[in-house]
């Protein structure tokens, strides 16, 4: 399983009327995770897509444990499961500058083609990419 850990600083914009980060706002924080962890393996989101693929997310699920406040720093842990095929699962924790655990969830995407819009393998690059980790 190849990991990235990723700091991000929560908005003012980013919170509800009680403090808490709204509860949407951690899709968006996975999603930074992932795009790190794919920078950090060497891929990036468009050079992926210049290769003819994209990724539409197909599942999210997300388990809430504690709330973040405005100006908290969170702490993305983002986990890539080995063995992609045609789908890529990340497992996501998100902790407080405390230690703990705010949440944790699993988002999973699939390969598709740009041109057709039909699940594909993923592209050579990505798996050679992945397997020299």
């Amino acid at each position: 399983m190849y990991s990235n850990t990723h700091m991000i600083r929560v908005r003012y914009a980013e919170t509800d009327k009680m403090g808490f980060v709204y509860y949407g706002v951690y899709a968006q924080y996975y999603e930074v995770g992932r795009v790190e962890l794919l920078r950090s393996m060497g891929i990036s989101y468009k050079s992926l897509e210049d290769l003819g693929f994209e990724l539409p997310v197909i599942d999210f699920q997300i388990r809430y444990k504690k709330p973040a406040f405005y100006d908290d720093e969170i702490t993305v842990i983002t986990k890539l499961r080995n063995n992609p095929s045609s789908k890529l699962i990340f497992d996501y924790e998100c902790f407080n500058d405390k230690k703990e655990l705010l949440n944790f969830g699993k988002v999973t995407l699939i390969f598709i083609s740009s041109k057709t819009k039909k699940i594909c393998s993923p592209p050579k690059i990505f798996l050679d990419k992945l397997n020299s980790l």
